[in-house]
């Protein structure tokens, strides 16, 4: 009975999650529509307020509300974020799953290539690409998208490594499939789950990794609303402007925690389902 009362509220804290996750993204495509005021319009007759009535989240420096830029912020930060995360997932898995697959040479020069990336820190690689193809979301998102594949590649090699030995894969083998089919029918639906935990945890550390790369000026440059680059506008005045640096930055910590969250809880759906 205990069992199956976690299972239900595990189950209904993973609804929860993603309906509160839609609505934000809806929030974020709707923010046109949605926001207040425009988020590029300067007011020097209203720089500095602080939170009221009028400017909700307060303004900055030059009179812009900060409400209005958060709620666009949401496209640019965790759109983006989401983008980065399915291109590598994808191209990450697929890598990783040929590699696990065929072994031998294709498996040591895969494995090589990714060895190489995962051998330095991956923020100094995401700034000093970003440094190099110049500032903008765009160039940020490929700076991180390089140094985030390999962990993909890793784990699902090692996930296809598990399970090629595996009686149904043999069969699947002999029966005379295709290694496409076999890939397809056999490998992908029993290792998807493990990654899909991880890219549900990634999309949280994509959005700091974005956010770290605003702060440095190094992503989404002036005055486009992105959370990082708020924070970065807003860091110079904490002491007399507080608001513009805090409700990015609260934007950033909800939003990370419930996509950890939700990691969290596939894990533990997973887990249950297994048990059964």
């Amino acid at each position: 009975m205990l069992a199956k009362d976690k299972k239900i509220s595990v189950e209904l804290r993973f609804k929860l999650i993603i309906i509160i996750l839609v609505l934000i993204i809806i929030v974020g495509i709707m923010s046109p529509v949605i926001a207040p005021n425009d988020p590029y319009k300067t007011d020097l007759f209203n720089t500095l307020k602080s939170p009221s009535i009028e400017f909700w989240f307060g303004t900055d420096a030059l009179g812009r509300c900060i409400f209005s830029r958060v709620l666009y912020g949401i496209s640019n930060s965790i759109i983006s974020a989401m983008t980065i995360v399915l291109i590598t997932f994808s191209g990450g898995t697929i890598i990783g799953v040929i590699s696990g697959f065929y072994g031998g040479i294709v498996d040591e020069i895969i494995m090589g290539i990714v060895d190489v990336f995962l051998s330095f820190p991956g923020i100094i690689i995401a700034v000093a690409v970003a440094g190099i193809l110049g500032g903008g979301l765009k160039n940020a998102m490929i700076a991180i998208g390089l140094i985030s594949w390999p962990k993909y590649s890793r784990l699902a090699r090692c996930e296809v490594m598990a399970i090629n030995s595996e009686t149904f894969i043999l069969a699947a083998k002999l029966s005379g499939n295709g290694n496409l089919k076999i890939i397809l029918k056999h490998i992908i639906p029993n290792i998807i789950g493990a990654l899909v935990i991880t890219a549900s945890a990634d999309v949280g550390i994509m959005i700091m990794e974005l956010a770290g790369l605003s702060f440095l000026g190094l992503s989404s440059p002036l005055p486009i609303p992105e959370w990082g680059s708020m924070m970065n506008e807003g860091k110079s005045m904490l002491q007399s402007a507080p608001w513009i640096t805090l409700f990015p930055g609260t934007a950033i910590l909800i939003v990370v925690i419930l996509f950890n969250l939700l990691g969290d809880t596939i894990c533990e759906l997973l887990k249950n389902g297994q048990r059964r």
